[in-house]
């Protein structure tokens, strides 16, 4: 027995030693951020995420601060608040003037150390977010005994005045909603208040409120409010600090940037190595306050081992790295090689989408839960550190499907859930406003989407706000609603004024694509989305069957065909007829709901599905000096913006792939573009992920080293502002995609290895392809040294492209 416990005991910590070696030597250790000073502010702050919190840590002064941000924290006015800010010292403090520093997110497993010294005194924090709770934890640890003094910190301590546009100031570009509306626009303020030695803070959207209420009646559909989703009624959101040995210690008062604050603070009650913090959150839509803070005390009082719960982050973490992985010149750290760089932060811009896995809402294109004063990206604006552009409770879609497409080859089939969800909470709404202004079935998003499904109010247009007329609309179908201008100065029944986006409906085709893909990759059910997919592709059938019926008595074209009109491609070709994005889009989508099982679509359905299909016109395929080229649509009346929708058959629509004869046509096509709508690399501009998919390796390499290289602030991810906010999360997407597609592209059930890849560039990666496929690769000296193919039946239908050579 004494032999055998020996031999178990020698087991048991050889394979310790091992699993400890291979955690040492993980590629992705490589890529952790280590800093060597601290902060200047929060512009040079760190992410730390997990679940659906994201925290900017920083250390300034000595102090080690904090932002906290959550998913769901939506004001009555539709802003994305913050939840506070959180200032530890230490007291002696090694931070201050510290002779030694080092700050270091721990990619792998997903929390952040920071250490300093100063003379004798050592310290080292841990900070990390439960992913089973909502709570953020700082660890304190110290070579000798230091108290903690820790403060929240809260700026939003009385009532405020959105004040509307003025001399450059948008501060209402925050609640982008209700820019231009001509009423005031008030948020009320958070409560603060010590107890059960911590401090409660919470802020509770009025009953008396804008949001959607105003929105419905704006829009003349007060007879479907009670079936519009209002996710801001009741809305409470908040927290408590506390940590064992905490207790109040009164309160102050400061200016962080521009903005002033109060306190509330906590001191240790002794002086002692070791000491603990937390931050528990809670977000609901509660009756009453009672209720949200009986809620938020259970998460409190369930008491869960620190250190198991920190095992359980970790864990976490390190099998969402397990999913797949980039590695391209895998090795030491080349910290100023840019192709370095891509791959490094490939893997940061993932730990930054990861953060949001369990969001009730979406990650925000326009900087997530990763924003930070705003005078510290722009000088000019002089706002509190919740201001963002383009909003808060607004998700603007062609922005927002650059951060959910790499999630597909990344297998992180949970984390696109939230994205999804937006449009289910917003079909009724959606299916409303098609019954009241339009009359026919179906359902109509807009781009600037919202949980209630209708549209934001600054599209749909206020008296005297600066865009076109609606006061005496201009009924559904007539004609004078188009102009020279895409649409003249009267606003058609049903559609926004806006005039970039009034008939921009392409995004919820693509969102419907790329649920259909999420099955077609993860094998995952999606009957709770079938009904958004449907309605949204039946609206097209039936709106532009209706539309042409108005003008001549035909639902269709004399080939049979729909003639989607009017309509636009993207923001950039309005007035446009048949539109080759969203011609792409209705295909691609119908195409796969025709080949789904009949437990997702009847047979009847097929047939109709089927006919709709042989209704799409085709492609509007010309040529420009005797080449040929794909027009963005069959004609159009004005011009805008800089995207290039003619490329969406090939991304992110998957209507044609490398080999075919077409592929030349979009070469011709990106060639002959004009020069301001190509080249450009900041924010959503997408020419590498077509370059990819046109095969051009050069080309592709070249852009996606630029996209993905580091930002020119600390943290190297931290892009933008772009054409939105900082950190520029679209500008990371849609890298992300690129790089994928470099490497691997699924079209149909064929999976195409190295398609747009460098020789000369060793990589390992770890991808995923549809029917539950995983591929594994690792190339070196331009050959392929290892393949796994898993499940091994895929290999028949695995490509290797671009010269690459297996060895055997």
């Amino acid at each position: 027995m004494k032999t055998k416990t020996f031999f178990f005991l020698i087991c048991l910590a050889l394979n310790l030693f091992v699993s400890a070696q291979q955690k040492t030597t993980s590629p992705l250790d490589n890529y952790n951020v280590v800093w060597n000073y601290p902060s200047e502010n929060a512009s040079e702050s760190m992410p730390l995420n997990g679940g659906d919190i994201g925290c900017n840590v920083w250390v300034e002064n000595g102090d080690i601060l904090l932002y906290m941000q959550r998913s769901g924290s939506l004001s009555e006015n539709g802003e994305y608040l913050k939840l506070g800010r959180v200032r530890l010292t230490l007291t002696p403090n090694p931070f201050e003037k510290s002779t030694a520093f080092r700050q270091e997110l721990k990619l792998r497993d997903g929390f952040i150390e920071i250490e300093s010294e100063k003379k004798n005194i050592q310290a080292k924090l841990k900070l990390w977010i439960e992913l089973d709770k909502p709570i953020i934890h700082i660890d304190v640890e110290a070579n000798q005994n230091v108290s903690i003094n820790a403060a929240y910190e809260n700026w939003r301590t009385e009532e405020k005045e959105l004040l509307p546009k003025n001399d450059g100031q948008r501060e209402r570009f925050t609640c982008f909603s209700l820019e231009g509306y001509p009423g005031k626009v008030l948020r009320v303020k958070d409560e603060i208040e010590p107890t059960n030695n911590g401090i409660l803070f919470f802020h509770r959207n009025p009953e008396e409120k804008l949001i959607p209420e105003i929105l419905i009646k704006q829009q003349n559909l007060e007879e479907y409010a009670d079936e519009i989703v209002d996710d801001i009624r009741n809305r409470t959101f908040g927290g408590f600090m506390y940590g064992k040995g905490l207790v109040a210690d009164g309160t102050g008062k400061g200016k962080y940037q521009i903005t002033p604050y109060k306190s509330w603070k906590l001191k240790s009650e002794k002086s002692q190595k070791s000491h603990q913090l937390l931050i528990a959150t809670h977000i609901e839509q509660a009756k009453t306050i009672d209720d949200w803070q009986n809620n938020l005390f259970n998460t409190v009082n369930e008491l869960t081992n620190s250190e198991d719960a920190f095992d359980s982050s970790v864990a976490w973490w390190n099998q969402f790295w397990e999913r797949s992985y980039i590695f391209i010149q895998p090795g030491s750290p080349k910290l100023s090689n840019p192709v370095w760089q891509m791959s490094r932060n490939y893997q940061l811009f993932r730990y930054q989408l990861g953060g949001n896995v369990n969001g009730e809402y979406p990650t925000k294109f326009n900087g997530g839960n990763l924003i930070y004063d705003p005078v510290l990206v722009n000088k000019k604006d002089k706002y509190e550190p919740d201001w963002r552009q383009w909003g808060g409770a607004v998700h603007t879609a062609q922005n927002q499907r650059l951060l959910y497409w790499p999630m597909l080859k990344a297998g992180d089939f949970d984390a696109i859930i939230p994205q999804f969800e937006l449009y289910r909470k917003g079909l009724p709404g959606a299916t409303a406003r098609v019954k009241k202004h339009f009359g026919h079935n179906g359902a109509v998003f807009p781009e600037y989407m919202s949980a209630p499904g209708i549209v934001f109010g600054a599209g749909w247009g206020w008296e005297g706000d600066g865009l076109r007329a609606r006061g005496e609309e201009v009924p559904f179908g007539d004609e004078r609603a188009t102009g020279s201008y895409g649409y003249n100065e009267i606003a058609e029944a049903g559609v926004m004024a806006n005039q970039s986006c009034a008939y921009h409906w392409e995004s919820q085709v693509e969102h419907a694509y790329m649920m259909l893909e999420y099955h077609r990759f993860s094998g995952k059910d999606i009957s709770t989305y079938m009904p958004f997919i449907k309605a949204a592709l039946i609206f097209f059938d039936e709106h532009y069957q209706l539309r042409q019926k108005m003008r001549n008595g035909k639902t269709l074209d004399e080939n049979g065909k729909l003639v989607i009109y009017p309509s636009t491609s993207c923001e950039s070709y309005r007035g446009a007829k048949n539109p080759s994005d969203l011609l792409a889009g209705l295909k691609a989508c119908l195409s796969s709901l025709i080949d789904l099982d009949e437990n997702y679509v009847s047979a009847e359905e097929k047939k109709y599905f089927s006919e709709f299909l042989s209704r799409i016109p085709d492609y509007p395929f010309d040529e420009i000096d005797n080449l040929p080229v794909l027009k963005p649509a069959y004609e159009w009346l004005a011009e805008a913006n800089q995207e290039l929708p003619q490329f969406y058959p090939l991304f992110p629509f998957d209507q044609f792939k490398l080999g075919d004869d077409e592929i030349q046509t979009f070469k011709n096509t990106y060639k002959l573009a004009p020069d301001f709508r190509k080249g450009t690399v900041k924010s959503w501009h997408q020419d590498g992920i077509q370059f990819a998919r046109m095969g051009m390796t050069k080309e592709a390499a070249d852009y996606n080293v630029k996209k993905l290289m580091d930002s020119p602030r600390r943290y190297p991810t931290f892009w933008g502002p772009g054409h939105d906010w900082v950190p520029d999360h679209n500008w990371g997407g849609s890298g992300m995609i690129g790089l994928q597609e470099m490497l691997l592209q699924t079209i149909g059930d064929e999976i195409y290895v190295l398609p747009a890849w460098p020789k000369d560039w060793d990589v390992d990666f770890k991808l995923h392809a549809p029917k539950q496929t995983t591929v594994e690769v690792k190339v070196r000296e331009g050959k392929i040294i290892e393949m796994k193919v898993l499940p091994a039946s895929r290999k028949k239908d695995v490509i290797i492209m671009n010269g690459f050579n297996k060895t055997k």
